[in-house]
């Protein structure tokens, strides 16, 4: 009989992308090179990352380092918005500010994005069906990340906002049984130089 094992969650956005999003910047490429270096030797069960150039790149460049792990496309890692607030879920002194940022949310994606967020949270959250514990990576973007940290810490649906997370920096969630979820590590940015850290960040948030 099958029991219940802990997952170990590791979320990553990706490495610092081109203007136009066509992939990585040479700084995104060693970003994520130096993110595998780090990963090596976590016996992951499976790697997921979204569509898009950028994170599908920086995925095979942290595989390049991970001992036959596969690589698995998935729209649910996609870059989504995953919930869509109204005005009176917001704190008043924040509202418009966050109003304004989703101004531009098309009807197709305000319908879309949330199927799939419910879709990720079915997918990658929660203790597994196994006898040993499991460790899978999901190469994303900040806002899948957002919103699976917003959920592992029970906060309200709209709390993905202000949430952020830099290239290649790494987060990590446990689903033990029996216990809430536990944020072990959070926008981890260790691995990586002086000069690689904070790139997705304004200059006047870099610490």
């Amino acid at each position: 009989m099958t029991g219940i094992a802990t997952r170990y969650l590791y979320l990553v956005r990706h490495g610092e992308a081109l203007a136009d999003e066509s992939g990585l910047t040479e700084g995104g490429r060693r970003q994520a090179t130096l993110l595998g270096q780090h990963l090596r030797g976590i016996p992951f069960a499976a790697v997921h990352h979204g569509p898009l150039p950028r994170a599908e790149q920086t995925a095979r460049l942290i595989g390049d380092h991970l001992e036959n792990v596969p690589l698995t496309v998935s729209d649910v890692a996609g870059d989504y918005v995953p919930y869509m607030p109204v005005r009176g879920e917001l704190p008043a002194e924040s509202a418009d500010l966050f109003l304004r940022f989703l101004a531009d949310v098309t009807d197709e994606e305000r319908e879309h994005g949330p199927a799939l967020a419910r879709r990720a949270l079915g997918l990658f959250t929660g203790p597994v069906d196994a006898e040993e514990d499991r460790y899978e990576l999901v190469v994303t973007h900040n806002f899948l990340i957002a919103w699976l940290v917003r959920e592992a810490m029970h906060a309200p649906k709209w709390r993905w906002l202000g949430l952020n997370h830099g290239n290649a920096a790494l987060t990590v969630i446990r689903y033990a049984p029996g216990r809430p979820a536990s944020v072990l590590i959070s926008n981890d940015m260790r691995h990586l130089p002086t000069e690689l850290q904070w790139t997705g960040f304004p200059p006047e948030l870099h610490i």
